[in-house]
């Protein structure tokens, strides 16, 4: 495959069709169903499906069958299978379904409009992750157009990964007798560290979710006749948090929601510090004078990886400030996030978790955590020679740098699904959440220039893939 002229076919289809169909995807609200539990009678995660079903219908890929597949009960999942003149079978993954808008976009931005400034396209999921199926058909039309050599190529585009991807796995077996032995994943559905090189996910961080709730009254009294004597709810809850985490530091205190960070991720953890520096913290928005809870970039990488850290993410039981009068309140609800190492198991977490927030209450009041997401994380298997040479002959001839190989800090339990499912497939995990993209918040964009590079990539690893075959 001539590199060059693979490079140009791609950037010409994204400019002509890709850009085009990712802003009418933007517009689409197409809320994961956590996010929209009434997401089959809105319609919105079908309009998203058929404008990606559509798109691939009308490439020139011969031989490529495009299909909708529905399970009772279930989200739809889009299924591309194209054939291949090389051994194996190449799985290629990407997800339609969004999280929810957000608040704080940016004047002349928003979560459903699509705004291109630049290589930026803003709008929510567009960077997450619609674009992956785009991609996916590109790069093997590029192929398809030199002629080069490429195993068979199978696609499945979910609708439910913002929900955990509880409908995958039904998925997984339904199509299991179709779709066969799997040699080799490609994932692009991950971040990156730089908009410069191909990254590679080395590692994936698990999640223990859920709700404490704090009663300490039936019905909120005025503050001045019970304080003093009535706990205050939030106060209970804040001890509570002290039994999980370090208030000063922020450290995860018990034992069982850590591991053993392996020296191989050591290792790539001071090369990622070494070759992004002070960016490892600086991408992010601080306010005011705030600063990092670390200096060194070499263990932020680890904390953002390969360590617990817990964030509470949503509360009830809190009046808007300006309706706030002097009551004692009743009860405080806060949505607890705990993020997990690669290694730890989220369903003991969760166990853990609600063990150690209800146990002997303060005042003895009325608490319980109810846990309601878990997902373990995913340590990448051994990296075959192969597959790390077509990553960095890729990234050089693309970006002009090896590729680059880092964990994520976000929990995406497809990953855990797939290497349960192909226990011997090689992983290519890989996206373009970079540098301020913000997925799940406000001003979310994806960076057309690096996607373009990115598809080129993705292109050359399949060529590559071939050639190993054979």
């Amino acid at each position: 495959m001539e590199a060059d002229r693979a490079q140009r076919s791609i950037a010409a289809l994204w400019d002509q069709e890709i850009v085009p169909r990712l802003m009418e995807y933007i517009r689409i609200p197409c809320r994961s169903p956590h996010f929209d539990r009434d997401w089959e009678a809105h319609g919105y995660i079908e309009q998203a499906v058929q404008l990606a079903a559509g798109w691939c219908k009308h490439q020139p890929i011969a031989g490529m069958t495009t299909e909708i597949v529905r399970l009772p009960g279930r989200t739809p999942l889009l299924y591309l299978d194209i054939p291949g003149d090389a051994p194996g079978t190449v799985l290629l993954y990407g997800h339609l379904d969004k999280q929810p808008e957000m608040t704080g976009w940016r004047e002349g931005l928003g979560p459903w409009e699509p705004v291109i400034e630049g290589d930026k396209l803003y709008g929510r999921g567009g960077a997450d992750d619609g674009y992956a199926v785009f991609a996916s058909a590109a790069a093997v039309l590029a192929l398809r157009e030199q002629g080069a050599r490429h195993a068979r190529c199978v696609a499945m585009i979910e609708c439910c990964e913002e929900s955990g991807s509880y409908d995958l796995p039904a998925y997984l077996e339904a199509l299991a007798p179709r779709i066969g032995a799997v040699d080799l994943v490609i994932g692009l559905d991950s971040g990156c560290g730089n908009y410069a090189q191909l990254w590679l996910t080395t590692s994936l961080r698990g999640i223990a979710a859920g709700t404490l709730r704090v009663e300490v009254l039936t019905e909120g009294v005025h503050s001045g006749d019970a304080s003093g004597i009535v706990p205050s709810s939030f106060r209970i809850a804040r001890s509570l948090l002290d039994r999980i985490e370090d208030p000063s530091s922020g450290r995860i205190l018990p034992p069982e929601f850590h591991c053993d960070i392996p020296p191989e991720r050591l290792e790539q953890a001071r090369a990622v510090g070494a070759m992004l520096g002070e960016s490892v913290c600086r991408k992010y928005p601080f306010a005011g004078a705030t600063s990092p809870m670390v200096a060194d970039p070499a263990e932020a990488v680890l904390n953002r990886t390969w360590r617990p850290f817990l964030s509470v993410v949503g509360a009830n039981g809190l009046p808007p400030i300006a309706s706030a009068g002097n009551v004692l309140r009743p009860y405080t609800e806060l949505k607890l996030s705990l993020r997990l190492p690669p290694l730890v198991d989220a369903a003991q977490a969760s166990r853990d978790l609600k063990r150690i927030l209800e146990a002997d209450p303060p005042c003895r009041a009325k608490v319980g955590f109810e846990p309601d997401q878990g997902a373990s994380g995913w340590n990448a298997p051994p990296c075959a020679a192969w597959l790390l040479e077509a990553a960095h002959n890729a990234s050089q001839s693309v970006f002009g740098k090896r590729a680059a190989m880092m964990g994520e800090g976000g929990t995406i339990p497809f990953m855990g699904m797939l290497g349960k499912h192909y226990p011997q497939a090689q992983f290519v995990i890989t996206g373009v959440l970079g540098p301020s993209s913000n997925a799940h918040g406000p001003n979310e964009f994806i960076h057309v220039a690096y996607a373009k590079g990115l598809t080129a990539c993705v292109a050359q690893v399949l060529a590559h893939h071939a050639a190993r075959s054979a």
